[in-house]
């Protein structure tokens, strides 16, 4: 909080030394001090305030605000988390756009060429030679006689499986497996417990500095204008 405690310093010394002036000035003594008090006042008044928001002070009811209340900062920050960003319906759009782009940009052709169509060919054969023809073909040489087909077969496999996955009914049947609702689900229940594991594991301590972090530079400020204000309030109390 080192900028907190620099701007509160020096608000709060000025105003000393608007004090100070007041009583040696040889002109509106009374003005200077008044503001030069009221000033202060409102440093002060800012500063302790700000100082409670993360520091128990004893006999100061509601004071460690953010310690004491760590738990329900947990909470707010998942709700803020699930219900603004990881919300079911985003998900569901980012997966559909990812799908629609990988429509246009799925490249099949590795997956085709780790096809094993010498296994399928070996399977083909396998059932023809278990089959009724099998012996047929036994009294022809057996499966050495479908040698010479193997190459026309997997020319001919590899064809139709190209025209297959490139087909609108294959990416009408992908599209309908990619479901969008079911993974969206799938993708939002194991968010929910990576973030529940990470805020369990969260102390006061640590709610306290990530709080501090975010609203640092602006705490200062409250210093800062606290005195100003108090200092306007010290003119308008000597004038009225």
């Amino acid at each position: 909080m080192k900028k907190i405690v620099n701007k509160s310093f020096m608000t709060n010394f000025l105003s000393l030394v608007i004090i100070a002036v007041g009583y040696v000035a040889p002109v509106y003594q009374e003005l200077i001090k008044s503001i030069g008090y009221f000033a202060l006042s409102g440093a002060i008044t800012n500063w302790l305030a700000i100082y409670m928001l993360f520091e128990k002070v004893p006999l100061l009811y509601g004071s460690g605000v953010i310690p004491n209340r760590f738990e329900e900062f947990k909470i707010s920050i998942k709700q803020l988390m699930m219900e603004q960003f990881f919300t079911p319906s985003n998900i569901e759009q980012f997966i559909e756009t990812e799908e629609q782009q990988g429509s246009k940009m799925l490249n099949l052709e590795p997956l085709l060429k780790a096809v094993d169509y010498d296994r399928i060919y070996e399977s083909l054969v396998t059932s023809i030679m278990a089959s009724t023809f099998g012996g047929m073909l036994q009294m022809m040489g057996g499966a050495e006689a479908l040698l010479p087909l193997k190459e026309p077969f997997t020319e001919k496999m590899k064809l139709t499986l190209a025209d297959m996955v490139e087909s609108d009914r294959f990416k009408m049947a992908l599209k309908q497996g990619l479901d969008a609702h079911k993974i969206g689900s799938d993708i939002v229940d194991k968010i929910e417990t990576v973030i529940d594991k990470r805020l369990n594991e969260l102390t006061p301590q640590m709610v306290k500095e990530m709080v501090q972090n975010i609203i640092r530079e602006h705490l200062g400020w409250l210093v800062v204008w606290g005195g100003i204000f108090g200092g306007l309030m010290g003119v308008l109390f000597i004038f009225t």
